[in-house]
């Protein structure tokens, strides 16, 4: 018997609600990637006012408030495209075959479509869809345990 030996428990993970956190991110990614313009446009009516000249670095403009959104939408959303990309690059081959055709295409592809195009069974499809999950979960610290309050949103 090792009297230096450490004891540790693992938390346990509560799958359904990790699963419906990771397939969000999923879809997020896929609205992400396909918009194309931000629809915070300037405000384009004329407002009338005195004002007088200010030296600081305070913008009053809508046109360049709108424009600095989105410059910070567009950051955002290269910088979640990326983390997101680059978790799944990381995945093994399966899995990460599975995720791209199922999550990260323009078109919406159902599970039968996958597992017959990459030739598995639904069993072998479902247990790599599972796996693959569950390690994006952790990549991206998505993961949620059963001691967590689970909130609506």
């Amino acid at each position: 018997m090792m009297s230096g030996q450490l004891d540790f428990q693992l938390a346990v993970i509560n799958r359904e609600e990790t699963k419906r956190k990771v397939e969000a991110v999923l879809e997020k990614y896929r609205i992400l990637l396909l918009t194309q313009e931000l629809n915070q446009l300037p405000k384009v009516t004329q407002n009338f006012s005195i004002e007088l000249q200010t030296y600081t670095n305070q913008f009053h403009s809508s046109t360049e408030d709108a424009a600095i959104k989105n410059v910070e939408f567009e950051r955002e959303r290269s910088e979640f495209i990326r983390r997101v990309s680059m978790a799944v690059n990381r995945l093994g081959y399966k899995e990460r075959s599975i995720l791209i055709r199922r999550y990260m295409t323009e078109t919406d592809v159902y599970d039968y479509q996958v597992y017959s195009e990459l030739h598995m069974s639904e069993r072998t499809y479902h247990r790599y869809k599972s796996k693959a999950f569950y390690n994006l979960a952790f990549a991206l610290r998505l993961e949620i345990y059963e001691d967590q309050v689970v909130s609506g949103a």
